[in-house]
Formats: structure tokens, C-alpha cells, sequence
């Protein structure tokens, strides 16, 4: 089915494009599942995805719907900050208008206002979201389970030495049970601002959390169409996935 075809309701309730941000230099710990995730979700709910990337130099494509995007070495983010830099006025204009976007660990620390590594050297964020954060030699790493009031019990993985700050312009995703989050200190992980949840948890994240899969989904669609159809998604991978990760040690 061409997505001509699916806009004219043609067998489908019509496309939802997704674009991965850098997945390129910003793909770690198993992130591009994450994008795998939301393109089989949106058809077990009778969508058509059409999913895009977008790296550095390329053309960023118009009309997308729902934006996701991963971690990455430092190394990452310095290949890709003047390219994000040049691209932050497109990205603000989206979080506001309510684009629905999935951020992860690297790219949630680029889309704050900084990022300063450990070994002092600043590298500017978008300032979609009112974080910052701050390079340590303190490893975070291991399973993590954070209480939401949105999705019930988050679940995954984290591997950082950033330390993020929440400014007054955000909230936290949720409180972690286990694990650290975005510091050592606030038990927070995450951070909400509109339609974009970011996150620092791997693993990778939407495959164990269905649940903030769909909420993107839900919100793409409703954006676009109006109203959101929801399918039946098969969730028992998810399931077993959840069960088994709820029961890994830190």
C-alpha cells in the first residue's frame, strides 16, 4: 500500500510519518528499536507509518508527525551540534505546536540548554526543555524502574555519566524505585515538557513501555487526524519483556 493510498483511507486510517533524529551518530543501546517499535505499533493500530531519517546535511523533510530520537558517545554529540544548532528554530517550532517526540539519553541532554562534559568543555543544547547537565566521573549505570503517573512503571536501562538538572520549565517522567535517573542526588528520571517525553533509559525503551509508544501514537494521530482509532495490539512480547526486566538486580 503507497501512502497516497493510506491518505485517501484506502484500507488504512491514514500515515503517520516518524523521523529518527541522527541515528547515524545517536544510535546506542539498542535505540533504533525504539523507531522499529512505534512503526509496528502504528499498524497494529491500522495506521500506515512512513518512517524517515534525518542526518547530518540532509534535508529535514516536512510534514512528519511524531519525531524520535537516541543516545550517543560524546563523540556523537559533537558531529552532530552545529548540524542540531542549524536545525533548532525547525525543532522548537515543533515541541510547541505539539509534535509528539521520544528523546533518549544523548539527544535528551542536547535538547536542554547544555551539555558541559567532564572534561570541561560546553557543548550548546536547543533549549527545548529546561534542563542541564553536567559531565561526572560517576558511572550510572544498571536496570531501572521509575513510578509515573502517565505510564504506570517505566522500565529499562541506564548508562551515563551526564547529571541532568530540571529547571522550572519542565517535570520529571517519574520518581525511580531502582535506579538513579537524571543525577545521583533528586531521585528524578526524565523530563516532560508538552508532547515530548525524554528519558535517559535504554534497552531499548519502548519495547518494555508500550505504553508511551501508544501515547505518541495517540497524539500523532489525533494532530493530524483528529481523533485517534486504536487497534489491538499484540502485547505479549511486551509482556514477557516487562515481567523479566521488573525481576533483573540493579
Amino acid at each position: 500500500m503507497t501512502a497516497e493510498s493510506a491518505e485517501t483511507g484506502q484500507g488504512s486510517k491514514g500515515t503517520i510519518r516518524v523521523l529518527q533524529l541522527y541515528p547515524r551518530d545517536m544510535n546506542i543501546y539498542g535505540d533504533w528499536g525504539n523507531a522499529l517499535v512505534l512503526k509496528q505499533r502504528i499498524s497494529w493500530h491500522g495506521y500506515t507509518p512512513e518512517l524517515l531519517e534525518y542526518n547530518v546535511g540532509d534535508e529535514f523533510p516536512a510534514g512528519v508527525d511524531l519525531i524520535v530520537g537516541g543516545g550517543g558517545q560524546d563523540s556523537g554529540q559533537l558531529i552532530i551540534q552545529d548540524d542540531l544548532q542549524s536545525r533548532a528554530g525547525r525543532l522548537k517550532e515543533l515541541a510547541e505546536d505539539g509534535t509528539p517526540m521520544l528523546v533518549i539519553c544523548g539527544l535528551y541532554q542536547l535538547f536542554g540548554r547544555f551539555f558541559k562534559t567532564h572534561l570541561g568543555t560546553v557543548i550548546p543544547g536547543i533549549a527545548v526543555l529546561d534542563v542541564e547537565t553536567h559531565g561526572t566521573d560517576e558511572r550510572l549505570i544498571g536496570n531501572v524502574k521509575v513510578a509515573t503517573d502517565e505510564f504506570g512503571e517505566v522500565l529499562g536501562y541506564e548508562n551515563h555519566s551526564g547529571q541532568t538538572t530540571l529547571g522550572p520549565g519542565v517535570r520529571a517522567l517519574g520518581t525511580t524505585a531502582k535506579g538513579t535517573g537524571n543525577n545521583s542526588s533528586d531521585g528524578q528520571e526524565g523530563a516532560r515538557y508538552k508532547n515530548v517525553v525524554a528519558s535517559y533509559l535504554h534497552g531499548s525503551l519502548l519495547p518494555k513501555n508500550p505504553a508511551i509508544a501508544d501515547f505518541l501514537i495517540r497524539t500523532a494521530a489525533e494532530r493530524k487526524f483528529g481523533t485517534f482509532e486504536p487497534g489491538a495490539p499484540d502485547d505479549r512480547f511486551a509482556v514477557l519483556a516487562r515481567e523479566h526486566a521488573a525481576r533483573r538486580p540493579r
